[in-house]
């Protein structure tokens, strides 16, 4: 139930973050709630009182997975989703548990099951459905490929940080972890924002364009990460990643109910799809013993 409310915040958070752009310009909005998120993430860990130094051996990984991971995450995302159509970007976004297998299979960390390699297929099958149901337009034309491109490079990014983070987990919590990576991505787009920021007039932003960004940095990309990290740690990066491709059944409601789009039933035989690939991808035995790592000091 944990990733199903990850994948809520996430699938409804695209319609959040439209009624934000309508005043604030992109690059500006989203160092603003990188800046938030870096700020009530390590609020957090000062709250739970899980803050452990970091061991010199660590300090590598956790740079890796914020530059190589998280922060080409931000940076990609916001490019290609500008360059490509908003079907292509479904799809190329819901490739993250591909990514995911692959990394594991190339790195020998996880073991991809002919069960999950099943689950994933399904998976992506009903994003298809979904999209296609959307009526949003999938694009092969070139202009399009550039930003396709950039999305897959995004997604490849979060994969690694979500099959890496693992490792960190034995040692330190969920907290902490997202705090480190996030404050890492935050200090290097922030730097790259100054332009942008310091051309805003910050007195006529309006109230809703201010609690769409605290929504993305305090939910979405804050409370989001925590959970996303701990269900790493709990059942694996090949599972959790399957998670992310119920974003756009959320998406889907909460677009019909705050933006009026469509919703019928090509996008209802997705979601069904999405969710039999997630129930088939489960471990055949009763219970799934939990992982070694101590996350966020939470035992469910």
């Amino acid at each position: 139930m944990v990733l199903f409310f990850v994948a809520f915040m996430w699938g409804i958070h695209p319609a959040i973050v439209k009624i934000g752009l309508v005043t604030l310009p992109p690059v500006p909005y989203n160092a603003l709630r990188l800046l938030l998120a870096t700020a009530v993430a390590w609020g957090a860990v000062w709250a739970s009182g899980t803050y452990r130094p970091v061991a010199r051996e660590d300090v590598r990984l956790l740079v890796q997975i914020s530059l190589a991971g998280f922060f080409v995450f931000q940076l990609f995302f916001a490019a290609g989703v500008e360059k490509t159509t908003a079907g292509n970007a479904s799809l190329v976004v819901c490739m993250l548990p591909v990514s995911v297998a692959v990394i594991n299979r190339v790195c020998g960390l996880e073991p991809i099951t002919g069960r999950m390699a099943a689950g994933i297929a399904a998976s992506l099958a009903g994003v298809v459905l979904i999209v296609l149901g959307s009526g949003k337009e999938i694009s092969v034309a070139s202009e399009h490929w550039k930003g396709a491109l950039l999305l897959l490079g995004a997604q490849a990014g979060y994969g690694y940080y979500t099959v890496f983070s693992r490792r960190l987990l034995g040692r330190y919590s969920a907290y902490q972890v997202t705090a480190v990576v996030v404050t890492i991505s935050t200090a290097l787009f922030a730097v790259m924002a100054l332009p942008d920021l310091a051309a805003i007039s910050w007195g006529g932003v309006p109230v809703a364009a201010w609690l769409s960004v605290a929504y993305s940095g305090v939910f979405a990309m804050c409370v989001g990460n925590f959970l996303w990290v701990w269900g790493v740690g709990r059942i694996g990066s090949a599972r959790t990643s399957l998670f992310n491709n119920f974003a756009p059944v959320f998406a889907v409601v909460s677009g019909y109910y705050l933006l009026g789009e469509a919703f019928g039933l090509m996008q209802m035989a997705g979601a069904a799809v999405i969710f039999w690939g997630l129930y088939y991808a489960r471990p055949k035995q009763a219970g799934l013993p939990a992982a070694p790592a101590r996350a966020a000091g939470r035992e469910d």
